[in-house]
């Protein structure tokens, strides 16, 4: 298989998904009863809302920690003061399942962002079905026209949509498109690169309205200070408390 990493997942969830319409019925979706609980929980400035993800493995770190469940994890995510979890559910290269995302909604009642490559609309549908409060979906894996769809379509079930950027020109398409949760992301999806300095970068042209989040690399309670005095107001972290050995204790930390 040739190409990017971003290729390459892409590649393997377009089979994925042909499997998921065979198998998962999407009827009786109906809105959600409290619709954009996500962007609420990340809308206060006043605090540092971090959204704490549980992710087993990453394609340019391998297995990051496979030795925990994702219910007790985001129960100690909540207890440690979370203001949402993200769940990876991409199977290949992530070690991700909506298993994952289905037993966390049953343990915790924290908003539920589900963490997946999303290019086609049944992906949407499906998120919806299985309770995830938002979905990421990344500018550089869609067309503008798709991703102009896929947030309507999203806002009519009741789903948050963080609309992922990495660059100026990628910010500027969720500007245009009036992203109302744009994600900052420090890794590169080409090379898995990680450095802080494009959130630090891309927040001078951050549209007025929009909630910013910061993710990947983030490692520190200094680093959140200083991304939020910039003006984030959500710091997605993951693979920095799956391997603190206590993410709990980590995450309390922090906040």
């Amino acid at each position: 298989m040739k190409g990017t990493i971003l290729e390459k997942i892409i590649e393997a969830k377009r089979a994925r998904i042909a499997a998921a319409r065979r198998n998962f019925d999407l009827g009786g979706i109906n809105r959600k009863a409290d619709p954009n609980r996500f962007r609420k929980a990340l809308s206060d400035r006043s605090k540092h809302n971090i959204i704490a993800e549980f992710k087993r493995a990453s394609p340019s770190k391998g297995i990051i920690n496979d030795s925990v469940g994702p219910a007790q994890t985001a129960a100690n995510y909540r207890d440690a003061g979370a203001a949402a979890i993200s769940i990876l559910t991409e199977e290949n290269f992530f070690k991700g399942s909506i298993n994952d995302l289905l037993a966390v909604r049953d343990a915790v009642d924290l908003p539920i962002l589900r963490k997946d490559f999303v290019i086609d609309e049944f992906q949407i549908h499906e998120s919806a079905a299985i309770g995830a409060d938002a979905i990421l979906l990344i500018v550089a894996a869609i067309g503008v026209d798709e991703l102009r769809h896929f947030c309507s379509l999203s806002d009519e079930l009741g789903l948050d949509a963080l609309v992922e950027v990495h660059d100026r020109a990628e910010l500027e398409i969720a500007a245009e498109i009036g992203a109302k949760l744009i994600g900052i992301n420090n890794r590169n999806l080409k090379t898995f690169e990680v450095s802080l300095d494009v959130s630090r970068e891309l927040i001078k042209y951050a549209p007025p309205a929009a909630i910013m989040i910061a993710e990947s690399g983030i490692s520190s309670r200094d680093e959140i200070a200083e991304l939020s005095d910039l003006g984030y107001s959500g710091f997605l972290v993951g693979e920095s408390l799956m391997r603190s050995g206590d993410a709990a204790a980590a995450l309390k930390a922090w906040l």
